[in-house]
């Protein structure tokens, strides 16, 4: 019997609310979430007793280090081989990991999604295609306030503190500079339908080939 083919695995990277999300829910609308394992590195957050934290005390969960890669990694290179994964639940309001797991099944397309996934050589490798989200800071931020208000529980004052005291700089020392390792670069995240629809029928021609 032949061995089957390999997964296809991509990465979609960018800033916080970029529009990573966006991107990632068109493109397993449009391939099929039934061909698509989906995982997102924010399941990956530590507790918040292990996240790093500032010279003032602030939490920084914006940093590489507060986030298991080695345990996405491991999920990662399981699903390549065709094997199920256990992707830990992370609840954004406790800052904390649910006792439960989700199982996600092995499939011909691996979707990863997260700001921080093409900073780290041994993930970003993992990847066959790297999209990076670019959208401008100002709208990237009224995005984030309205989000974090509406669905973490967070206050304004919360969301715009945490912003100036770790988002911003780490985005300009790890996210932004990671946008150098990108194969395809989305100006303007899910609002760009061209380029989505390019990507998904791109995607669409690779599965085939898997088969």
């Amino acid at each position: 019997m032949m061995a089957r083919k390999r997964p296809v695995t991509i990465g979609v990277a960018g800033g916080t609310a970029s529009g990573k999300s966006t991107v990632s829910a068109n493109l397993l609308d449009q391939v099929g979430s039934h061909n698509i394992a989906y995982l997102a590195h924010d399941s990956y957050y530590r507790d918040l007793a292990h996240v790093p934290r500032t010279q003032t005390g602030i939490p920084n969960f914006d940093h590489p280090d507060s986030l298991e890669t080695s345990l996405l990694i491991q999920h990662i290179r399981q699903l390549q081989n065709w094997q199920p994964v256990e992707a830990p639940i992370y609840d954004f309001t406790t800052h904390q990991r649910l006792e439960g797991t989700t199982t996600v099944h092995p499939q011909p397309i691996i979707l990863i999604e997260g700001i921080l996934i093409f900073v780290e050589p041994e993930l970003r490798e993992t990847f066959d295609i790297r999209i990076f989200v670019d959208t401008p800071d100002d709208i990237r931020f009224i995005r984030r306030l309205r989000r974090d208000v509406a669905e973490r529980g967070r206050t304004p004052e919360s969301v715009i503190e945490q912003y100036l005291a770790t988002v911003r700089p780490m985005h300009l020392e790890f996210v932004e500079p990671s946008k150098r390792h990108a194969d395809v670069i989305i100006p303007e995240g899910g609002f760009n339908k061209v380029a989505i629809d390019m990507l998904a029928a791109r995607i669409r021609t690779m599965l085939e080939d898997i088969r």
